[in-house]
């Protein structure tokens, strides 16, 4: 028979725990989206980088994601103030251009800058983002802001960096002709006969809506981010004007990159052997290490 002291023992046992709240739902991240051409309106979720987001999109049109040269938020113009980068608000409305003409043109070069700024949409293609007033390309009409570059010299590029492109035409001998393979985007009729070009540099809008964006990663996966600051966008804008006067491109994510490395380190040195580990492919010269941590402690100084 059980024991009195067994049936005590029994009775104090402590209750049993509850099981874990469960974590609360992160609610569905649903981004509506069109061809900036013209087309239905579609909703996409469900990706964490550029290349998702373009096959998501191209699902939803019934093209292949290779179709796509680039996104802009909040205006199917080919602006690049408004290009898709690294982050997306919430609330931010989502337009892709798909390819358009090919075309070619011969370009003799008769200095050493070609006034062209490169960047590329993440997923292959590099594209022109900004014609220099009064250069080599701008004295050529059927060049435009928006051509992804596709060959040069019928030297395949699909696939390269924007920084192996810039390399790529910087390195081209001079007075000797050579050929760009371009495409263009598609455009709406509202669109035909725009060629956007500028010799200065606009601070890029703000294309975030709210407090909170989603963060594209090219490793891992997205996350849902507070706004950057107003140091972070200072500090970026800055770091992607040396990337251009440096490089002859222009990255924001790549500069946002840059910026969030220098927040871990509290010396130069430090800086650039952090930009190694993390960006080693660009092979930074020391000289622009040097000017990206003057300018991002510069913003830093300015913005308190």
């Amino acid at each position: 028979m059980e024991g009195a002291a067994a049936r005590e023992a029994r009775g104090a046992e402590a209750p049993r725990a509850s099981p874990p709240a469960a974590p609360r739902a992160r609610p569905r991240l649903v981004f509506r989206t069109q061809l900036a051409h013209g087309s239905p309106t579609g909703k996409i979720e469900g990706f964490t980088n550029v290349r998702e987001l373009y096959a998501k999109i191209a699902e939803a049109f019934g093209i292949a994601p290779t179709e796509i040269l680039f996104c802009t938020l909040n205006s199917h113009k080919v602006d690049m103030q408004k290009l898709l980068g690294g982050q997306i608000g919430l609330e931010d409305f989502i337009f892709a251009h798909v390819r358009g003409e090919t075309k070619e043109v011969e370009v003799t070069k008769t200095e050493d800058a070609l006034g062209l700024t490169i960047t590329d949409n993440g997923a292959g293609y590099a594209f022109i983002k900004r014609i220099k007033e009064g250069s080599i390309i701008n004295r050529i009409e059927a060049v435009c802001v928006g051509d992804s570059i596709e060959a040069i010299n019928d030297h395949s590029i699909v696939g390269c960096r924007h920084y192996e492109v810039a390399k790529m035409l910087r390195e081209l001998p001079k007075s000797q002709p050579f050929t760009l393979r371009l495409v263009q985007p598609k455009r709406a009729f509202d669109m035909i006969g725009q060629r956007s070009r500028s010799s200065k540099c606009p601070v890029e809008a703000k294309v975030t809506s709210g407090r909170e964006t989603l963060r594209l990663r090219s490793g891992g996966a997205a996350t849902v981010e507070e706004a950057p600051s107003e140091f972070e966008e200072e500090a970026s804008q800055k770091v992607d004007d040396l990337l251009e006067s440096y490089m002859g491109i222009r990255d924001p994510e790549l500069a946002s990159t840059m910026v969030e490395t220098s927040k871990k380190t509290v010396s130069v040195q430090e800086f650039a052997r952090c930009l190694d580990s993390v960006l080693g492919e660009f092979a930074f010269p020391d000289e622009f290490v040097v000017e990206v941590w003057a300018a991002i402690s510069e913003a830093r100084e300015a913005c308190g």
